[in-house]
């Protein structure tokens, strides 16, 4: 296990020595997502907003932002900063804004806290300008893209990249099947088709309404892990929604927007506790994959899914 090192012999926060680093040209960049609203959206990019040019002063608020990292993070070193970008693509489909920001420096550390600093005050600053008009504005999928520089790269995972490492490379992830149940507490039977509502779930669905787990996920790789203790599990016996294959589910991070369709889902919760008495499942085989990788989401935007469907990760 990787030793911390901001932390001093007395176990106390320290800010790390970097005196004995070679300067090297380094860069870091930045991402994330603001989902608004059609009307919030049309304001923005007609400039109709009352309080100015939204777009124009969060990348001056972005740029302010990562020169003023060392500020706001206690352990960041001030860094004199070669160059700032904040770059915005609005997306009039999905009435999102994704934004990246790319900082660079020739120094002893890198830049990575400030490309992330940056992006994340660009995005409360659109949330700031644009809350009179909208209060649910969501600010998502803050991560690093890549680092560039020092002793070590990264490049992350893209944004629209899904965890498929371990299935086989010509695996497409698609819908297997989609399930509902009139009552809580029981298993979920499957349909040729289902819609989903914004803000509320299946139409339907016991589990519809206005919270965060209006629709639960699962993928068949997780139910076979159980079928050669009972080989005829079918679609709906853990109570899913909507059943996937070809994608690790689980391993998406809460607040990736999942597509199908014109149906449109964001991650709110990964896993679940498990009933007290546990199961039927459980009582069968000893274990429910449902607690460990079921994942449950908010519908953002309505659409009709059928099985076959392709997913994709926004």
């Amino acid at each position: 296990m990787p030793k911390l090192t901001h932390v001093n012999n007395e176990g106390r926060a320290k800010m790390v020595d970097v005196s004995e680093k070679t300067p090297t040209l380094r860069e870091a960049v930045a991402a994330c997502t603001v989902c608004l609203n059609d009307e919030t959206f049309s304001l923005i990019k007609n400039n109709e907003i009352k309080k100015g040019d939204v777009l124009a002063v969060a990348q001056v608020a972005g740029i302010m932002a990562a020169k003023r990292t060392s500020e706001l993070i206690p352990m960041c070193h001030p860094i004199a900063i070669t160059g700032a970008d904040i770059s915005f693509t609005p997306d009039e489909k999905r009435s999102t804004i994704n934004i990246t920001a790319t900082v660079r420096c020739k120094g002893e550390t890198g830049v990575e806290m400030e490309a992330l600093t940056a992006v994340s005050t660009a995005a409360l600053t659109i949330y700031d300008m644009c809350k009179s008009a909208q209060k649910d504005i969501k600010i998502t999928n803050i991560h690093l893209l890549s680092k560039k520089g020092g002793n070590s790269e990264i490049n992350t995972m893209p944004i629209n990249t899904s965890p498929t490492e371990t299935l086989p490379a010509n695996t497409m992830p698609t819908v297997v099947a989609v399930c509902t149940s009139e009552k809580k507490g029981t298993i979920k039977t499957s349909m040729p088709e289902i819609y989903v509502k914004s803000n509320h779930g299946i139409v339907g669905d016991a589990h519809a309404g206005d919270r965060c787990r209006q629709v639960s996920f699962l993928a068949s790789e997780s139910v076979d892990k159980l079928r050669d203790k009972i080989p005829n599990l079918e679609a709906g016996v853990f109570a899913e929604n909507i059943l996937t294959s070809g994608i690790n589910i689980h391993e998406l991070p809460v607040g990736t927007m999942l597509r199908i369709g014109t149906a449109l889902f964001e991650i709110t919760q990964i896993g679940k506790d498990c009933h007290n008495d546990g199961c039927a499942i459980k009582k069968q085989t000893g274990e429910c994959v449902m607690p460990r990788e079921g994942v449950f989401a908010s519908v953002i935007e309505n659409g009709t899914i059928k099985p076959g469907e392709r997913i994709e990760v926004e």
